[in-house]
């Protein structure tokens, strides 16, 4: 099963972090998490009677930031480490009656860009993009699955995100 289109959803993104310039240069570190909501389905191929879905139900970076700052502006790339929670069931196509169900925690690494600029002493808006390499795994079902009569799936998985944020700096009067 390849997860490939994920369904926009708005939920809040926690984030923490930590900042500092040397001249138009920045440097940071930032941990990020999110309950998601996440999800694709695809009818099988190999039997058209069963749809498999996977979910993301939450994930979470820890990036380091290199950026470079302007006026009020700040473009910055950063990469680091990435962690997903998922879900994956097969369903039945006609009904969507739940027939095989299995969760995994995935670890992989994560790429991304973003522009933030301040507006107001200590505020500051942002948009960044963000893509996560989940790879592949192979995800055990406690019942034998009834696409390719086996309990072992194997499954690619990468997510797109794009976060829109408004942040807050403590420190700064």
């Amino acid at each position: 099963m390849t997860v490939a289109a994920f369904r926009p959803e708005v939920s809040p993104v926690d984030q923490i972090g930590y900042r500092w310039q040397s001249s138009q240069y920045v440097f940071g570190l930032e941990a990020q998490g999110d309950w998601a909501d996440l999800s694709s389905s695809q009818v099988s191929l190999i039997n058209p009677a069963f749809t498999t879905r996977s979910k993301v139900e939450g994930l979470g970076l820890f990036t380091g930031q290199l950026g470079y700052a302007w006026n009020a502006a700040l473009l910055y790339v950063k990469g680091g480490v990435a962690v997903t929670s998922n879900r994956y069931d097969i369903l039945t196509t006609i009904g969507g009656v739940g027939v095989a169900s299995a969760s995994s925690t995935r670890l992989g690494g994560t790429v991304g860009v973003g522009f933030e600029y301040g507006f107001a002493p200590n505020w500051s808006a942002g948009i960044e993009y963000d893509h996560l390499f989940m790879g592949n795994a192979n995800n055990s079902f406690p019942v034998v699955n009834p696409i390719v009569a086996s309990n072992l799936t194997r499954i690619n998985q990468d997510v797109d995100m794009v976060t829109l944020r408004v942040n807050f700096r403590f420190g700064r009067y």
